[in-house]
């Protein structure tokens, strides 16, 4: 059996939402989530996928944080097919061969309609491009991540969801985590 991911939105950004890895670890016991650890220090918990749907998981997850840790935050949980699919649909190949780190991959709850996409290209006002595969939108920024107007927040009210974005280089390393070894 392979591995699943569970993204956390928003945590570790600054002072306030702070989780640690031995914690995201220890909340992954308490919920009998075997093999769980962590990447980076930026909310990313893979664990053995146990069968239960990502939604079971996720309702599990979020409940499970706040009682435990006190923190409530969403979680967006894809098994490693999920995962597979993700690298597979991505429209911006290039980008991902030349300029991962400015690829990111905005995972939602929900799908974004194509009228909600279409949008949102409209509205860009630097050279960001955006595209949308099921319950996933890919970004790239050319120009930077950190001075675009293109942030969560703009992304989640024009889309609808929900979501929390990883760049290209952090989606490969979760994805090979998903593999059995």
């Amino acid at each position: 059996m392979g591995h699943a991911v569970a993204l956390l939105r928003a945590v570790n950004l600054g002072p306030h939402q702070r989780v640690s890895s031995a914690d995201l670890k220890a909340l992954a016991g308490r919920l009998k989530l075997a093999d769980a650890k962590t990447l980076l220090a930026s909310g990313n918990l893979v664990f053995e996928d146990d069968g239960r749907s990502p939604a079971a998981l996720e309702k599990a997850l979020e409940a499970a944080s706040v009682e435990w840790l006190g923190l409530e935050t969403d979680y967006f949980v894809r098994d490693a097919k999920d995962l597979a699919a993700v690298v597979s649909a991505n429209p911006f190949a290039k980008a991902a061969k030349e300029d991962p780190s400015h690829l990111v991959v905005f995972f939602m709850k929900k799908a974004a309609g194509a009228a909600a996409v279409k949008a949102l290209r409209g509205g860009l006002v630097g050279p960001e491009r955006v595209e949308a595969v099921g319950r996933h939108a890919y970004l790239h920024y050319p120009a930077g991540i950190g001075t675009s107007k293109l942030t969560n927040k703009v992304l989640e009210k024009h889309l609808g969801s929900a979501g929390t974005g990883r760049n290209w280089n952090t989606v490969l390393k979760l994805l090979s985590l998903t593999i059995p070894k």
